[in-house]
């Protein structure tokens, strides 16, 4: 993949190539994000986000509501093939979605 503009505005990244754009959204500051394999807690954890991550955003469904430090959401961002993080972890300026929903 070649980078032809990298963008940066509060606590987003937006990288673009000829093919497509995908936007970097900061996860809260001082946490480790559990990264679930669905879109809600009683799915298994795949892995830990570190302090200080960065992720992308594919689509966004519905799930378990939880709070956190960017409020209570049941949105659930999809961030790879079978990996979830709950909104209220993620920066991205919005109380709503942000990418389309996921099919």
């Amino acid at each position: 993949m070649s980078v032809d503009r990298v963008e940066e505005a509060e606590g987003v990244q937006e990288i673009e190539t000829l093919s497509a754009s995908v936007r970097y959204y900061s996860i809260a500051p001082g946490v480790r994000l559990n990264v679930r394999s669905g879109p809600g807690t009683q799915f298994s954890i795949v892995r830990v986000l570190t302090e200080g991550s960065k992720v992308p955003i594919y689509c966004q469904t519905p799930g378990t509501t939880v709070t956190g430090p960017y409020g209570t959401s049941n949105i659930w961002d999809n961030i790879s093939y079978g990996q979830y993080v709950s909104d209220a972890y993620v920066q991205t300026g919005s109380d709503g979605y942000v990418a389309d929903r996921c099919g």
